[in-house]
């Protein structure tokens, strides 16, 4: 097997464009969670608090791209540009079938697809559609329109596993690039703010609605005053490349991955399950050749739901035990849903790489339920180097990945 390293980051968050942005925020302990009162005309809808990302500057997209992309995609596009951008590669290196691309998403371009509807259904007349809304509507909408922007003629996947779509799709091109099928993949996940989106949470009564009017205080990951997840949007994609070709070309080399696992916990449609999540780290731990003593720090994914934090806590501890720093940045970003594990890895390499752990932020108190692990209430220094990131889904969909500094 190949050694597999991160060469180039990109990201677009509710708390900054590019990744000096993000990070800069972070350090100020900023967050990207506002009231939408807009959202207001949806009966029905509880939850009416999102973390929103700024569209800018799309219109350096060519519009032959652009035209095929929903906001996710552009947030994609942008993301992947600045990846491409960091690693220093030449765009004329990824063509010749070498370089990939696996990205994903909850769904399809929400906002087009409501737009779809309520212009069709009146009159049931599809000749007011408009020809380019098919491919914004696509389930791989991203990875396709990912791998026309930047031409790229390698291996093209697309990772449709809700929350857990991201991180799949870092572990999918890990694989990849690790066994030599690619030299190099573009990989990662993005996601678009709209009221369905929250809607869809709020039914399960798995979003937050005690905080419309507090947005501050929203979003409590392992908080006793927890009360469901805040949505968000953007786009995190990185490159992952073999290490040597990265070494060769003298690329800076951000972050090792060293083992990934995904797997179904087998027991319930929506609810998270502490076995599943504890077998699906413990298999990356194997597949990384590492021990749980290795193990310096674990970017949770924790959304502040009632019954998902105590069950990822309980994993944790099964796994790992106590003495291991733990946080999620929910708080900060909201959920991103697809791009969350992306975004938050990206989150996580920047601030090991300069000593720090970012807090969960609205910690307040622990819940009961979420006592046992050593929770990260404060900026601290470290020296971290391996770290564990968590992404869990809806289907009992698990993901972990590995990584070192």
């Amino acid at each position: 097997m190949k050694r597999v390293v991160i060469t180039g980051m990109g990201v677009v968050s509710p708390i900054g464009g590019n990744v000096g942005e993000q990070t800069a925020a972070l350090d100020a302990g900023r967050h990207g969670i506002r009231r939408m009162p807009e959202w207001a005309a949806y009966k029905g809808l509880r939850s009416l608090i999102a973390a929103p990302a700024e569209l800018k500057n799309e219109k350096a997209i060519p519009r032959q791209n652009r035209r095929s992309m929903g906001r996710m995609s552009i947030f994609a596009a942008q993301a992947a540009m600045e990846a491409l951008l960091d690693a220093q590669c030449e765009a004329g290196s990824l063509g010749g079938g070498r370089v990939g691309c696996v990205a994903g998403s909850t769904t399809a371009s929400a906002i087009t697809l409501n737009n779809v509807f309520e212009t069709m259904l009146p009159e049931h007349d599809f000749s007011q559609l408009q020809a380019m809304q098919f491919f914004q509507c696509l389930s791989h909408t991203v990875a396709m329109n990912l791998a026309q922007y930047l031409g790229l003629q390698g291996m093209l996947l697309s990772t449709n596993a809700a929350c857990a779509s991201g991180l799949q799709a870092i572990g999918t091109a890990f694989d990849l690039v690790r066994t030599g099928r690619q030299d190099a993949v573009f990989c990662g996940g993005a996601e678009e703010l709209h009221p369905t989106v929250t809607g869809s949470f709020d039914m399960l009564m798995a979003a937050s609605t005690g905080y419309n009017d507090r947005p501050d205080e929203a979003s409590r990951p392992f908080d006793v005053a927890r009360d469901g997840l805040v949505c968000g949007e953007g786009a995190g994609i990185l490159l992952l490349e073999e290490r040597e070709r990265a070494l060769q070309r003298g690329a800076t080399v951000y972050a090792e991955i060293l083992g990934f696992h995904t797997c179904s916990g087998g027991s319930h449609i929506s609810e998270s399950n502490r076995e599943g999540i504890a077998r699906c780290m413990g298999v990356a731990l194997a597949d990384a050749g590492c021990a749980p003593s290795d193990v310096e720090y674990v970017s949770a994914h924790a959304t502040a739901t009632l019954q998902g934090d105590g069950e990822e806590v309980a994993a944790i501890r099964s796994v790992l035990g106590e003495r291991v720093p733990v946080s999620s940045l929910k708080g900060n970003f909201g959920h991103t849903l697809g791009a969350s594990g992306v975004i938050e890895l990206i989150a996580t390499v920047t601030g090991l790489r300069r000593g720090r752990l970012y807090p969960t932020r609205n910690l307040g108190r622990v819940a009961e339920e979420c006592k046992g692990i050593r929770h990260v209430t404060e900026m601290e220094p470290t020296a971290a180097r391996c770290f564990m990131k968590n992404s869990f889904a809806f289907g009992g969909i698990n993901a972990s990945l590995v990584c070192r500094i």
